[in-house]
């Protein structure tokens, strides 16, 4: 049988990694309140489960599930609230796109029809069929 206290440190490494990895999301969250990447139903569910996993080492009395659970809840509902509050204002905002850059003279293009070549550059459509 493994001695508790090897265990204990074993489940306390790994709470402490797993928590930490929060971190660099919810600092980027709130230093930029860029929430693009998050996922709302992916956090939402997350966050749901981390306070299951509280609820379980509460009720084993495991205290390095308790501590990181209870950390990473903190942060998880910081992300959360963050999205909500910061994704709303995306809503409605025009899409960024990238100004187009121009092709290299010869340069090959796709259109709906197939791919030709433009030696000109000249941008028009072939549409050889």
């Amino acid at each position: 049988m493994l001695n508790p206290f090897w265990t204990d440190v074993v489940g306390s490494l790994a709470a402490c990694l797993t928590t930490v990895s929060f971190l660099p999301q919810a600092w980027h969250s709130f230093r930029t309140r860029d929430v693009s990447g998050v996922s709302l139903g992916m956090y939402s569910l997350f966050t749901a489960g981390v306070a299951l996993w509280l609820a379980y080492g509460l009720l084993l009395r495991a205290w390095p599930i308790v501590v990181a659970n209870v950390i990473t809840l903190a942060l998880a509902l910081a992300i959360l609230f963050m999205k909500l509050m910061y994704g709303r204002e995306l809503l409605g905002s025009e899409p960024k796109f990238a100004e187009p850059t121009a092709r290299p003279e010869g340069a090959v293009r796709c259109t709906a029809a197939k791919l030709v070549s433009d030696p000109n550059n000249s941008g028009k459509t072939d549409t050889k069929h």
